[in-house]
């Protein structure tokens, strides 16, 4: 008992069991909760309209909102999620409850397209009225005629049903926040193919990160990254997005214009002032336009207006006004001898005819159209969806300054991602059951055995908590960094134990053993973080977050838990 209240009146200890405290606290640990946590609410989707928060990337993981149940029907898992939500059908009521409120959400048609086809005759009935005389009498007689009339038919079709526009992940347990190897998503290195200035490299930043964000991908880190030889970099990371999304919204420029012949109209961003969105004047599949079929592939047309400057306005009457007026088939198909050419990229993607009554107007309403692909008709129009979406959001937001080169994309998926964490952590105890046996073995000691285990479980528990409390993500090169930092720990344990087994016991001995002891150490931790220092900057800050864990850990264990433990080995075996 003596020795234990040595042990826990010693100040180094108290130390390091207050900081052990703030770290558990920081990570807040929590085992069984049930429900899904939002991760990212898609901007004018189902779950937005109907009210639901999109939290912030940086919102700490235990303060997500989490869905506890749909339509009475408890949701304990992603999996119960995604097997309720795969049963919805067209204009469902949804009654969504969760642990900050209540929601009333509709499912949505994916797309409802009414096609027009072939005419057809239907007979109407016709009340007449006429004036007869009767003996002499003027008198007002109804008759009932029937007569057919020719009119379209309309044939409207649902396709699928739209996505709820929640992006959810199983109830987190604690408040650290994993990378993407651990919980799954894309991440994009790339590479700008023109020197930009600071002001410039930041605008390109922003645009970026509001391009993502007007899509639908809001959890997301867009950063600036560099190598040793100075090249500049962009990473994106964005969490459960796939890589041909990221790849058509960042690979490419997204420089939309449109032109009248050689001349500039307007182009994308600077030009645009509103950008419809909504069902009444946006259309996946144009009603007027609808569906068709040419050979083995399908296509399908949207259409959406927009609202330009005045100024644009200004140019396309001018380009206009000299133009001449054709007249097609019919005495009311009157349009301008030039089209409206629509180009991304530089690349023709639709050409559009400009009535007559345009000429010379300063009109700033249009409407913008284009078409999807596919094997099916469906294919079609989901891919006339996405094709309008995307094009939407680079009328949005504009170009970006320069051209992008990709040079390297990877996806992992989430279940891949659960696996990578699993072995992690599997890995993780073995290796600590492993040193612990062989220290065992050396010393044949637990006074010694126990104090080391009890410190490398110190240190990563500060390196967790340090993590969970400034929002570091958790992925495999922090966690190698981890690992580096409990090694060298364990290697400093042991120069300190060895100092202190010696066979001299008297007071002068035993300090000068601990300065001998913590020379070395402080001369290894010096040499630790001058190594990694440029890791900070090496591999476009890849390997940034493994240099940073090295650094933490192995300043909380010269610091913190190496003098707690020189402190706990020196009461324990002193005597």
């Amino acid at each position: 008992m003596e020795k234990i209240k040595k042990i826990f009146t010693n100040i180094r200890v108290i130390i390091l069991l207050v900081a052990l405290v703030m770290a558990i606290v920081a990570i807040q640990p929590s085992f069984g909760r049930d429900g899904v946590a939002i991760r990212t609410v898609i901007a004018n989707s189902s779950a937005a309209l109907g009210g639901v928060q999109s939290p912030s990337p940086t919102a700490r993981p235990m303060s997500r909102e989490l869905i506890m149940s749909i339509n009475g029907q408890q949701i304990k898992n992603s999996e119960d999620y995604f097997n309720f939500t795969a049963s919805l059908v067209p204009n469902q009521s949804l009654a969504v409850k969760t642990n900050k409120g209540s929601y009333v959400l509709r499912a949505h048609p994916l797309l409802q397209v009414t096609f027009l086809n072939a005419t057809e005759f239907v007979e109407v009935n016709e009340t007449i009225e006429s004036n007869e005389s009767i003996n002499g009498t003027l008198v007002s007689v109804n008759t009932t005629v029937t007569r057919q009339v020719e009119q379209q038919k309309k044939h409207v079709e649902v396709i699928g049903v739209e996505d709820l526009g929640l992006r959810v992940y199983d109830a987190p347990q604690n408040n650290l926040q994993l990378g993407l190897d651990l919980q799954g998503g894309t991440r994009v290195l790339l590479e700008p193919l023109e020197p930009l200035n600071k002001e410039d490299f930041d605008s390109l930043l922003e645009n970026m990160k509001q391009r993502l964000n007007v899509y639908g991908l809001s959890d997301l880190v867009v950063r600036e990254a560099s190598d040793l030889s100075g090249n500049a970099f962009i990473l994106v990371e964005i969490a459960g997005a796939n890589e041909g999304e990221v790849n058509d919204l960042l690979a490419k420029q997204g420089k939309f214009e449109a032109k009248i012949g050689n001349a500039t109209v307007f182009v994308g961003g600077k030009d645009i002032t509103y950008v419809c969105r909504n069902p009444s004047c946006s259309y996946a599949i144009d009603p007027r336009r609808g569906c068709g079929q040419s050979g083995d592939q399908h296509f399908c047309s949207f259409a959406f207006s927009i609202s330009m400057t005045p100024e644009a306005a200004q140019r396309q009457a001018a380009l206009t006004n000299s133009l001449q007026v054709i007249t097609g088939t019919g005495n009311n198909n009157r349009y301008l001898s030039k089209p409206l050419d629509l180009y991304l990229d530089d690349v023709l993607v639709d050409s559009l005819q400009i009535s007559a009554d345009l000429k010379g107007k300063p009109v700033t309403e249009i409407e913008i159209s284009g078409s999807g692909s596919g094997a099916s008709q469906r294919d079609a129009a989901v891919d006339s969806a996405k094709n309008m979406k995307r094009l939407q959001t680079i009328l949005i937001t504009g170009s970006l300054p320069v051209k992008l080169k990709i040079v390297r994309a990877e996806t992992i998926s989430p279940l891949l991602g659960k696996e990578f964490g699993k072995n992690a952590v599997l890995v993780g105890i073995v290796a600590i059951l492993t040193v612990a046996a062989v220290l065992f073995v050396r010393y044949r000691k637990l006074a010694v055995t126990i104090p080391m285990v009890f410190t490398m479980m110190s240190e990563i528990i500060l390196l967790l908590g340090l993590a969970a409390l400034i929002g570091w993500q958790l992925d495999l090169v922090a966690i190698a960094g981890i690992i580096v930092a409990i090694g060298t720990g364990v290697d400093d344990q042991i120069v300190i134990t060895e100092e202190l087994l010696g066979n001299s016991q008297t007071a002068l001995d035993w300090k000068e053993r601990f300065k001998r002891a913590f020379f070395i150490i402080m001369a290894a931790y010096f040499c630790t973080v001058v190594a990694m220092v440029p890791l900070l900057f090496a591999g476009a800050g890849l390997l940034k977050m493994f240099a940073i864990t090295t650094i933490a850990g192995v300043t909380f264990g010269v610091f913190l838990t190496r003098s707690a433990y020189a402190a706990i080995v020196t009461v324990l075996i002193k005597e």
